[in-house]
C-alpha cells in the first residue's frame, strides 16, 4: 500500500499590503502543486486587503483580527479553526508581500521526503524590486544575535548558492512546517509579534532533534515591508529597529545555555553601548536611542527571560552543540566588523545587521554613479585587476619599490630634513603632551602638532614610529596616485582620464624630491591635496547641507596638513579669499562654510600655530630640519614653471613638459572650460607662491617651493584630465583625428613614464638613507645618564666643511622627531651661540663654564673632523679629548656641572648631581651651607616650582635665562616640579575640540530603503484557471 500523500493548508497573513497582495495570492493560487486547503487572515487591512483575500479564498477562510495582532498570534487563530486533515498535514506560512513561484511548493515537498527528518522548510527569497537580487539563501546568527545570510550586499543569484542544506532558521515568509511539529514546539512565540520570530521557532525545532532546510529550488520574492518601513506596524508599539534588536537579543538569550548566555549577555551589554557610541558619532540618534532601549528593555525584563528559558528547556531534545555548528562561523564577524566601517565611511552610517533583514539599496538607481559597483559575474580578483584605480596603486607601488630599495630595509632611517627615526609612539604621545621639553636647551613651548599625528598613525601600527613614518614617507608616492584617484570621481568622470591624472599627480618631481630629501611634511601633504581638491569643490558647489559638512572635513584635513606644512593655510586662505569673491554672491552658505573650514585648523592647531605666525619666517618651512643643500638658492623661473622644486631626487625640468602642455589644450576644450579656467587659476596661485618660496631665505637658507608647486599640479591635472573624454571621441573618430589623440595621449603619458623611469633608474640619491649613525656617540650616550647635554657641531654646508657651524645639542640620545623644532628663548640660544662660537674659535676664557652652566658634558664632531674644530678643542684646557677616529670626535668639559648645581653667593659653582629624574620632576638632595646660596636647575626660567620639607622657595632667574631657587642653609630634599596645569586643561579642550569637529565632519545617516512601487517583471505564472480552495 502507498502511503496517502500529505496534505498542504496555506495561510496568507496580511496587513496593510494591498500592493503587494494581489500579486501574492496569483503565486499562491497558482501553484504546480494543488493546495489542499488555503485560509487568509486580515489583521485589521484599511487598505481592502480582507476583501481581496476574500475575493482569492471565499467569504469562509478569511479571518479578521485586530490590528494589533502578531504574525504568529494570527497563524494560531487560523489553525483553532482548521480541523485536522489526518495523515501528515503541512502548514505553508505566507506574508502578504511574498509572492512564490508557481513550482515552489512542490520543490519543498520533494525535499521534505527526501529527509524524513526535515520538519521546517524554506524557499530561496529573493527581492520583490530586483528580482535577480538575493536576500535569504537561509539565516543563522553569532554568538550576539547579530543576524547573518551569508550574502554580500546586494548578491545576485547565478545558482551560486544552489542546494538543498541544513541551516539554522529560514523566514516565516514561505515556510513550509509540518503541523505535529508546531502543535510540539507550541508555534511561534506569541512574546515575539514581529522580527526574529522565525529564528525563535527553528531554532526550538533544531534542538528538538528535527532539520531545517533551505531548499533553494522553490524560489519566493520578498518586499521586506516592515522592516523596509514601507508600512506602519501596529503589532508593537516600539520603532521597527529596535523592536528587532531587542527580540534578536532575547532569542540568543531564551535559547543559550545557561553559561554562553551569560557571556552573550556580556558581550551584547558592550557591543550595544560601542554601537550605540557608533551611531551617534554617525549622526544617527534615533538609532542609538533604539539600540540602547532595546538593551534596557531585556535588562529590565528578567522573569520573562527566565519564563522562555524553563519553557525551551521542557522541548530540548539535543545538547547545544547541535545548534552551535550552524551558527556564523568566526571570521564573519571581522567581516562584518569590515562592511560596518566600509558603510560609515561611504556616509550610509554604520550597517544595520540588527535592523535590517538585509542590508542593501533595494533600487539599483540610488548607487551613487562614483561608487563604480561592479557587474554582478565579476569574482573579487576579476573585479580588482579590472579596475583601472587599482592597476595604478599596484603600479606606483611597484615603482616606488624599486626606487626606493635601498631605503627599504637597513637600521635608523634620517638624513635631509628628516630626523633619524628614534624612539616609539610612546615616546612622541609624551613629547606632545609634555608641558617642559627637556631637550635640546629646554622648552616650554608647545611641540609641533604632527607629533601627535605620527603618534596616532604608530600607535595603530603597534607603537613602531619607523614604520608610521616609513608609509608616510616612502609610500608618498602610491598613497598619493591611490588618493588622486579616489578623491576626483566626482570631478572626472572617465576612469582611464582618472588613472592618468592619479599616475601623473603621484609622479610629479614634488613627490620624488619629497622622498630624496626626506621631507616628511610635503609627503603628507602630497596625500591629502586631492581630498581637499574634491571637499572644496563641494564646499563651492554642493548643496547648503553638503556643503557645510564636507566644510567640517576640509577644515579638519587642512588642519592636518597645515601641521606638517604650515604654509598649507597661507594658501587656503588666499584661495578661500578668491572662492568667496567668485562665488559668494551666486550661492548663499558658500562665505560661511570657507569661514568653518578656514577656522577648524586656528582652533585645533591653538597656540602652536599663533607661535608659528608670530615668527613669519617659519611659514615657509615644514616639519623636519631645515638645512642647506636641500633647495636650489639659484632656481630658475622656468624649472617652476614646468612643476620643478629644484633639489636632491628631482628630474630633468623638461619631464613635466607633457603635463603642462597637456592642460595648455585643456584650455581650448569648450566643453569644461570654466573648470580648466578655474584649474589654471590655481594653478597660477600655486606659481607665485612657490616663486617667493624660493627667493626668500630662512635663517640664510633658500625655503624649498614643492608644496606650492603641488598645489598648482593640482590645477593642471584636473584641468588636463578634462580632456580625456574628448581625446577619446577623437580617436574613435577614426583617420587623422584618430592620429591627433594618439599624439595627445603619448604626449599626456610622457610626464609619468619619463619622471617613473628616471626615477626607478636613479634610484633616490638624495641625503635620505638608512643606517644614520648617532650623532653624538655611545659614550656620550652611556655617561649622560643624569640629562647632560652634548654639543653636537656641523658644516653650516654640507658641501663645505671648512665654511660655518652648526650646532645642536642632544641629551644623551638622538632627538625625537620634532624636538628640533621646539623653540627655546632667543636670551638662552643667543648666550649658549656665543659660548659655542668662543670654544670652537680657541677664543679662551669663560666659554667651557659657559657650557657647563647649560648642563653640557660634552662637544661632539662627526666626521670628518677638519682641523679647524680639532685644534681648538685639544688647545683648550677646560676640555679633554675622549676619543677621535674615522667616526668623529668626541671632547668633555673637565669640570661638568650637570643639570643642578648651586651658585654660592661670591659666584661659586658646584655640582650637586639629581637624586631622581621623573619626567617634570626633579629631586635634589643640598647639603648644609652658607646662607645665600641658589640652587640652579639648568633649564630656562619660568613655570617651575621648588618645595624643600613642604616650604615652597623662591625662585629667581640665573645669568638671566636658568631657573634658580633660594635653598636654606639647612640644605634638606628639594623637589622641582614644572607647573603643567595650563597645559594639561587645553590638552583636554583640544581633545574635545578635536572629537567635536570628528563628529561635524563625519557622514550623516542616510535612508536605504527602497523608493520604487512598482516591481520589476515577475516570471510569467503558469496559466491555469483559478480555483477557490474552501476550508473544508
Amino acid at each position: 500500500m502507498h502511503p496517502s500523500p500529505p496534505s498542504v493548508t496555506a495561510i496568507v497573513v496580511a496587513h496593510d499590503g494591498a500592493r503587494w497582495l494581489k500579486e501574492t495570492l496569483r503565486g499562491v493560487l497558482h501553484q504546480t502543486r494543488r493546495l489542499d486547503r488555503a485560509v487568509g487572515v486580515d489583521n485589521g487591512s484599511r487598505d481592502g486587503g480582507a476583501a481581496m483575500l476574500t475575493e482569492a479564498f471565499g467569504a469562509g477562510s478569511v479571518l479578521t483580527l485586530p490590528r494589533s495582532t502578531g504574525f504568529g498570534e494570527a497563524v494560531a487563530a487560523a489553525l483553532e479553526k482548521l480541523p485536522r486533515t489526518g495523515g501528515q498535514e503541512w502548514i505553508w506560512l505566507l506574508h502578504d508581500d511574498c509572492v512564490p513561484d508557481p513550482g515552489a511548493l512542490a520543490a519543498l515537498l520533494r525535499a521534505a521526503a527526501d529527509d524524513k527528518k526535515a520538519t521546517v522548510l524554506g524557499p530561496k527569497l529573493r527581492d520583490w524590486l530586483d528580482r535577480r537580487m538575493l536576500l535569504e539563501v537561509g539565516v543563522t546568527v553569532d554568538r550576539s544575535g547579530r543576524r547573518d545570510t551569508g550574502l554580500e550586499p546586494r548578491e545576485y543569484d547565478q545558482g551560486q548558492h544552489d542546494g538543498t542544506r541544513r541551516v539554522l532558521s529560514v523566514s516565516t515568509a514561505g515556510m513550509l512546517i509540518r503541523r505535529d511539529v508546531w502543535d510540539e514546539l507550541g508555534g511561534l512565540d506569541p512574546d515575539l509579534p514581529l522580527f526574529r520570530d522565525d529564528l525563535d521557532l527553528c531554532w526550538r525545532a533544531t534542538a528538538a532533534g528535527h532539520h531545517v532546510l533551505n531548499v533553494t529550488e522553490a524560489v519566493a520574492w520578498h518586499a521586506e515591508a516592515s522592516a523596509r518601513r514601507r508600512r506602519r506596524i501596529t503589532a508593537s508599539t516600539d520603532h521597527p529597529r529596535r523592536l528587532d534588536r531587542r527580540n534578536a537579543m532575547f532569542v540568543i538569550m531564551a535559547n543559550l545555555p545557561f553559561r554562553s548566555m551569560l557571556w552573550s549577555l556580556l558581550r551584547n551589554t558592550v557591543g550595544s553601548l560601542l554601537r550605540t557610541l557608533l551611531l551617534l558619532l554617525a549622526k544617527q540618534p534615533a538609532n542609538a536611542l533604539d539600540e540602547i532601549v532595546a538593551l534596557g528593555s531585556l535588562l529590565g525584563s528578567p522573569r520573562r527571560l527566565m519564563r522562555a528559558r524553563k519553557a525551551r528547556r521542557k522541548a530540548r531534545k539535543q545538547g547545544h552543540p547541535a545548534v552551535r555548528k550552524l551558527f556564523t562561523p568566526t571570521g564573519a564577524a571581522y567581516r562584518r566588523l569590515a562592511d560596518m566601517i566600509q558603510g560609515y565611511l561611504s556616509g550610509a552610517g554604520p550597517i544595520d545587521a540588527a535592523g535590517r533583514h538585509h542590508a542593501m539599496l533595494a533600487d539599483p538607481a540610488a548607487q551613487e554613479e562614483g561608487d563604480e559597483l561592479l557587474t554582478d559575474d565579476a569574482g573579487l580578483l576579476r573585479r580588482a585587476f579590472g579596475n583601472p584605480g587599482v592597476l595604478i596603486f599596484l603600479a606606483l607601488v611597484a615603482v616606488a619599490v624599486a626606487a626606493e630599495r635601498p631605503l627599504l630595509t637597513g637600521d635608523l632611517l634620517g638624513g635631509g630634513a628628516l630626523v633619524p627615526v628614534a624612539g616609539g609612539a610612546e615616546d612622541l604621545w609624551r613629547l606632545y603632551t609634555s608641558g617642559h621639553h627637556a631637550a635640546g636647551l629646554g622648552s616650554t613651548g608647545w611641540a609641533p602638532p604632527y607629533v601627535a599625528i605620527i603618534a596616532g598613525l604608530s600607535t595603530v601600527l603597534l607603537g613602531k614610529t619607523w614604520l608610521a613614518v616609513s608609509v608616510l614617507l616612502l609610500g608618498c608616492v602610491p598613497l598619493a596616485g591611490l588618493s588622486a584617484y579616489l578623491a576626483t570621481r566626482t570631478m572626472i568622470s572617465h576612469r582611464l582620464a582618472r588613472a592618468w591624472l592619479a599616475a601623473s599627480y603621484a609622479l610629479l618631481p614634488v613627490a620624488t624630491g619629497a622622498v630624496a630629501a626626506g621631507r616628511l611634511g610635503t609627503a603628507v601633504v602630497l596625500v591629502l591635496l586631492p581630498p581637499c581638491a574634491a571637499l572644496a569643490a563641494t564646499v563651492l558647489l554642493g548643496d547648503r547641507r553638503r556643503a557645510r559638512r564636507a566644510a567640517w572635513r576640509l577644515g579638519l584635513l587642512l588642519a592636518v596638513a597645515t601641521a606638517f606644512v604650515p604654509l598649507m593655510y597661507v594658501l587656503a586662505g588666499a584661495l578661500a579669499a578668491l572662492a568667496a569673491a567668485t562665488f559668494g554672491r551666486r550661492r548663499r552658505g558658500v562665505g560661511g562654510s570657507l569661514g568653518v573650514a578656514l577656522a577648524v585648523p586656528l582652533v585645533l592647531l591653538f597656540p602652536w600655530l599663533a607661535g608659528v605666525a608670530a615668527d613669519p619666517g617659519r611659514l615657509l618651512l615644514e616639519a623636519g630640519l631645515h638645512r642647506s643643500g636641500l633647495a636650489d638658492p639659484r632656481l630658475p623661473a622656468g624649472s617652476l614653471l614646468l612643476l620643478g622644486p629644484g633639489g636632491p631626487g628631482v628630474p630633468p625640468f623638461w619631464a613635466t613638459a607633457g603635463l603642462v602642455a597637456t592642460a595648455f589644450a585643456a584650455l581650448l576644450y569648450r566643453r569644461h572650460q570654466k573648470v580648466a579656467v578655474a584649474g589654471w587659476g590655481v594653478a597660477l596661485l600655486g606659481l607665485a607662491a612657490a616663486l617667493v618660496a624660493a627667493r626668500v631665505p630662512v635663517d640664510g637658507i633658500p625655503a624649498w617651493p614643492g608644496v606650492p608647486l603641488a598645489l598648482a599640479a593640482i590645477g593642471l591635472v584636473v584641468a588636463a584630465a578634462l580632456t580625456g573624454q574628448r581625446v577619446i571621441e577623437l580617436y574613435r573618430a577614426g583617420g587623422a583625428r584618430r592620429a591627433a589623440a594618439a599624439l595627445m595621449a603619448a604626449v599626456a603619458c610622457a610626464t609619468p613614464v619619463l619622471v617613473a623611469g628616471l626615477w626607478v633608474t636613479e634610484g633616490v640619491p638624495g641625503p635620505l638613507r638608512r643606517g644614520v649613525p648617532s650623532a653624538i656617540g655611545d659614550f656620550a650616550a652611556a655617561t649622560s645618564t643624569g640629562g647632560e647635554g652634548t654639543v653636537v657641531l656641523r658644516p653650516r654646508d654640507a658641501a663645505r666643511p671648512d665654511g660655518g657651524l652648526l650646532f645642536t645639542v642632544l641629551r644623551g640620545r638622538p632627538p625625537l622627531i620634532g624636538e628640533p623644532e621646539l623653540p627655546a628663548p632667543e636670551a638662552v640660544r643667543t648666550r649658549l651661540t656665543d659660548a659655542v662660537a668662543g670654544v670652537v674659535s680657541g677664543r679662551g676664557g669663560e666659554d667651557a663654564l659657559i657650557l657647563a652652566t647649560f648642563g653640557v658634558r660634552f662637544v661632539a664632531a662627526p666626521a670628518p673632523v677638519s682641523e679647524r674644530v680639532r685644534l681648538p678643542l685639544d688647545s683648550d684646557p677646560a676640555l679633554a679629548r675622549v676619543n677621535l677616529s674615522p667616526a668623529g670626535g668626541l671632547w668633555r668639559l673637565v669640570r661638568p656641572l650637570g643639570r643642578t648645581y648651586l651658585l654660592a653667593p661670591d659666584g661659586g659653582r658646584a655640582a650637586v648631581p639629581p637624586a631622581e629624574i621623573t619626567g617634570d620632576r626633579v629631586t635634589v638632595a643640598v647639603p648644609p651651607g652658607p646662607a645665600g646660596r641658589t640652587l640652579v636647575l639648568a633649564e630656562p626660567a619660568g613655570g617651575w616650582t621648588a618645595t624643600a620639607g613642604g616650604t615652597a622657595l623662591a625662585a629667581r632667574a640665573v645669568d638671566g635665562w636658568a631657573q634658580g631657587f633660594a635653598v636654606p642653609p639647612a640644605g634638606g630634599r628639594v623637589t622641582i616640579e614644572f607647573d603643567r596645569f595650563w597645559h594639561r586643561a587645553w590638552l583636554w579642550a583640544q581633545l574635545a575640540l578635536v572629537l567635536l569637529v570628528l563628529v561635524l565632519a563625519a557622514p550623516g545617516g542616510r535612508r536605504t530603503e527602497a523608493v520604487v512601487e512598482e516591481p520589476a517583471p515577475a516570471p510569467a505564472p503558469v496559466e491555469r484557471e483559478r480555483e477557490e480552495v474552501l476550508v473544508r
